[in-house]
């Protein structure tokens, strides 16, 4: 297996520890009056998206993480489980609601996401930065409510919600950063 030795630490290495993934999203070199350098790093498992805190001397290495990140299409959803279908090998690929997290809010069926597999399973995926989603639901707008930043609840299409201004109506389409899950404008059909 391939290795990191600590003069190769940087932003965003991916690397295992104990079994698990972790991403490296902090590393500070530390180089005191006396003995040896330190690199004091903050890693992020990418399972349970936990923190953790390592502290290595240099000389130290640790272990690449087996990590592929893959352009998929996403299919359905069925209770719990959405199946996604790789681009390229067509082969199928189904998360559960926990790795899927916040992101079933931006899902279309159609819509392509980066999946990262771990040792050819899958861990996360990540939507598009912008998507553009079909108002279902909102109340209806107050005549002369125009103070600004005036935002009401908007029920989109995949079910999520969405704080949006009150000039957007049912059955506007309106692009949503999924970064933030802020709205951004309406679209022109």
């Amino acid at each position: 297996m391939a290795t990191y030795n600590t003069s190769e630490f940087r932003k965003g290495l991916k690397v295992q520890i104990d079994g698990d993934p972790y991403l490296m999203i902090q590393c500070d070199f530390v180089k005191p009056g006396k003995g040896q350098a330190l690199y004091k790093c903050k890693l992020k498992n990418l399972i349970r998206n936990t923190v953790l805190d390592r502290t290595y001397k240099s000389g130290d290495s640790i272990e690449a993480a087996d990590i592929e990140e893959i352009e998929a299409q996403f299919l359905y959803r069925q209770q719990d489980q959405f199946v996604f279908m790789c681009t390229e090998s067509y082969e199928q690929y189904e998360l559960t609601a926990d790795q899927v997290d916040e992101n079933w809010k931006y899902l279309k069926e159609g819509m392509v996401c980066s999946i990262l597999l771990f040792n050819n399973r899958p861990i996360t995926i990540t939507p598009p930065n912008h998507v553009v989603l079909r108002v279902e639901y909102c109340e209806p707008g107050v005549r002369g409510n125009t103070a600004t930043n005036v935002t009401k609840p908007v029920r989109v299409e995949t079910g999520g919600e969405f704080q949006c201004p009150v000039f957007v109506e049912i059955g506007d389409l309106i692009r949503i950063d999924t970064r933030t899950g802020e709205y951004i404008e309406r679209v022109k059909e």
